[in-house]
């Protein structure tokens, strides 16, 4: 069965790290909603006048945001449709707490978490100073905001309740601190290929 694989989860939490462990050694489209979304963001916000790089202001979340959401899941839908596994990346923090989101989204290509093995990964680490040496880590432009706004930004660090109809065996809350290991790639491996 085709597999639709959410990687979720606040910034700083390791998603692309293991969903990218995860493609490389199983296949799939790998749909990381940063980087599909990143042409088309840089160019509204230069159109607006804003900073290219901003991810986080009034600005970026009218005009950028719901894009960034809607070409991510119509490439993982388009996959699915396929008969391909899609393995989808991004913080999805709204659509988290709608229980129909999930089933809307499926509707397009006329299927249903019955004929789609979904598995959602929520990613956390155990602290927001974690949180905070692996953004500083990373050295992205794109986190400048996040870093310079430390106390505004930290309140989005929060554990989110996954509320879709699923199964909730198909839904795993994941700490991941401390450094990449086979161990956790193995654990994943568990929960995305079981029955």
């Amino acid at each position: 069965m085709r597999k639709l694989v959410f990687f979720l989860g606040p910034a700083g939490a390791g998603k692309t790290t293991l969903a990218k462990a995860w493609a490389r050694k199983h296949g799939g489209a790998f749909l990381d909603m940063d980087t599909l979304l990143r042409p088309a963001a840089e160019t509204i916000m230069t159109l607006s006048g804003q900073d290219p790089d901003d991810r986080d202001s009034p600005t970026y979340k009218t005009h950028c945001r719901d894009l960034g959401y809607r070409i991510t899941m119509d490439a993982a839908l388009e996959n699915l449709a396929l008969g391909l596994d899609a393995i989808v990346v991004g913080p999805f923090t709204r659509e988290l707490g709608d229980p129909l989101w999930l089933e809307r989204e499926l509707s397009h290509i006329g299927a249903t978490v019955s004929d789609v093995s979904v598995r959602a990964i929520f990613l956390y680490l155990q602290s927001e100073n974690i949180y905070h040496e692996r953004i500083q880590a990373r050295g992205s432009t794109l986190d400048i905001w996040k870093l310079e706004n430390w106390n505004q930004f930290s309140q989005s660090l929060i554990r989110r309740e996954i509320k879709w109809i699923v199964d909730p065996s198909s839904i795993l809350y994941f700490d991941n601190s401390g450094p990449p290991s086979s161990e956790k790639l193995e654990l994943l491996e568990q929960f995305i290929n079981k029955g």
